[in-house]
């Protein structure tokens, strides 16, 4: 009992206290990449925590299975492993599927996101194919709209969208800018990471972690796609095209430059903070890869 205690200590900590500092961290702006890492890391670790605490609380004091070894064993991933126990009853089995509907249920919700997501993509692709004039001069489609707007759809057939309006909106020098965001999110396909926290909020509804993970998600990756066209482009040329298109709307399955939390990232973007002292980056770094890993030894133990 006592190591049940210890993990749904864990994953109390895990889902409900660390969300809320990571979200006012001061130094997650200025590493959206590195936050991101740090955002899954939690997630993996409360599916890992939750999963381990109930198997704990429902199985280990009818000594069903020896600990972690046992849990593995009888879900067929440790082979030739020796059981602590007599085969488990029908009552104790259907125990056991608890923990393991805690590990299937964001792998199952991540496949029906992906595939909602999929089709309503094709829907908008359609659509374009009939409204959208290729544009190949800037590698866009232009739609025939007033409202300044540029969004792309990222996935296997990617498409970058430029409404009329943005086009009679932003210089030169401003599209290329908010064309270099779009691609940005298109090269590093942060759609996945939208889909995982979708996912992950989707199979944990109220648990603040799932809330905080898809909300900073979202912001982070448009910081992201940020920092890569201020590789190419001045802040006020990108800072001028954030505020031009920020009012357009965008399908739900595309990424638009407008983006989530604009006035923060063009308040990030006039105003550029160094980035975290590298002491900070790598215990960062260390404790996401070290949280996942304690609920583990905790089980693993006597």
């Amino acid at each position: 009992m006592t190591t049940a205690a210890v993990l749904v200590g864990y994953a109390v900590v895990v889902g409900a206290l660390v969300p809320s500092l990571l979200s006012r961290a001061a130094w997650a702006h200025r590493a959206p990449v590195l936050a991101v890492f740090a955002w899954q890391g939690l997630m993996v670790t409360f599916v890992f925590t939750a999963t381990l605490a109930v198997y704990h609380l429902l199985l280990a004091d009818h000594h069903v299975h020896g600990g972690l070894v046992g849990l593995l064993s009888a879900c067929g991933l440790a082979v030739g492993a020796p059981w602590a126990g007599p085969v488990p009853s029908l009552p104790q089995a259907l125990a056991l599927a608890t923990p393991a509907a805690i590990v299937l249920l964001p792998l199952g919700w991540l496949v029906a996101c992906s595939w909602r997501a999929r089709r309503a993509r094709q829907r908008h692709l359609d659509l374009l194919t009939l409204v959208g004039d290729p544009t190949p001069e800037y590698g866009a489609t232009v739609v025939d709209h007033t409202t300044p707007a540029v969004y792309c759809l990222p996935g296997r057939h990617c498409r970058v969208v430029i409404t009329r309006g943005a086009l009679d909106a932003l210089s030169e020098e401003q599209l290329w800018a908010v064309l270099a965001h779009e691609r940005a999110h298109i090269d590093g396909r942060h759609h996945l990471l939208h889909l995982l926290a979708d996912a992950f909020s989707r199979a944990f509804p109220g648990l603040p972690l799932a809330r905080h993970a898809k909300e900073q998600t979202a912001l982070l990756v448009e910081m992201i796609a940020d920092d890569r066209a201020l590789r190419l482009h001045p802040r006020e040329t990108l800072a001028t095209a954030m505020c031009e298109v920020a009012a357009g709307r965008v399908p739900p399955v595309a990424l638009g430059a407008g983006g989530a939390g604009a006035l923060v990232r063009l308040r990030r973007v006039l105003t550029p903070q160094p980035r975290p002292h590298r002491a900070t980056s790598l215990g960062v770094v260390a404790a996401t890869v070290v949280a996942p890993l304690l609920p583990l030894v905790v089980a693993c133990g006597p």
